[in-house]
Formats: C-alpha cells, structure tokens, sequence
C-alpha cells in the first residue's frame, strides 16, 4: 500500500488546498494530439471533495527548453516546475474544481517557473 503525504498549499485566492502526487503517464494534450507528460495531483480545497488536477507538459516544450539551453531537465526540475504551475493555478483561479482541472505547462510558463527557482 501507498502512503501518501498530504501537503498544503495557501493560494491566492484564499483557499488553503491540501494536495498529494498521485503519478505521471504518457498523454496527448491539444487538438493536434500533440505528445505531452500528463502529471496528476489530487487535490481538495474544504477537506471534504477531493479532485483530480492534471498538469500536461508537452514534449514540444520539453525539447525546446532542451535546445534552448543546451541541455535536458533533469527529473526533478521537471517535477518542480509542475509544481510550481500548480501553485499558480491554486494562486490564480477561485474554482479549482470547475475550471482548474486541467492545465497546460506551455514553453513561457516553463521558462518563468525555472527563472523563479533559478534553473538555467
């Protein structure tokens, strides 16, 4: 059996969430069927509903990042970033559940998220 370790997060908008990784799988993200990194987390904002949120990283953006900087995230990087547009969203959208289940780690967001931890 799993254990998992229940995190909290105070948002922006002032929900205090309590988060857990579930685990990462291969996905497609976009009209185009585009490759991506699905990560999921789940998530609750009143201790009593708890949902899904998915963070999709295409490989696109993972492969441009790559060129741009010489070399390839390590997997800890990666999961930071994640993290991180996690945090945003929690920081950003009042309703979570209805409209923040699924969001995109898009090559800007990836590049501000890595500046703010320091990673180049």
């Amino acid at each position: 059996m799993t254990i998992r370790r229940l995190k909290t997060y105070t948002g922006g908008q002032g929900y205090v969430y309590q988060y857990y990784y579930v685990g990462k799988r291969p996905a497609t993200v976009g009209l185009s069927d585009a490759p991506a990194v699905e990560y999921v987390f789940d998530v609750t904002a009143d201790r009593k509903t708890m949902f899904s949120v998915s963070i999709f990283v295409p490989q696109d953006t993972l492969r441009g990042w790559a060129s741009h900087h010489g070399r390839e995230l390590t997997g800890a990087e990666e999961y930071a970033a994640v993290k991180m547009r996690l945090f945003r969203g929690f920081d950003e959208i009042e309703d979570m559940m209805g409209r923040g289940r699924s969001l995109l780690l898009d090559r800007p967001a990836l590049e501000e998220v890595l500046a703010t931890l320091g990673v180049a």
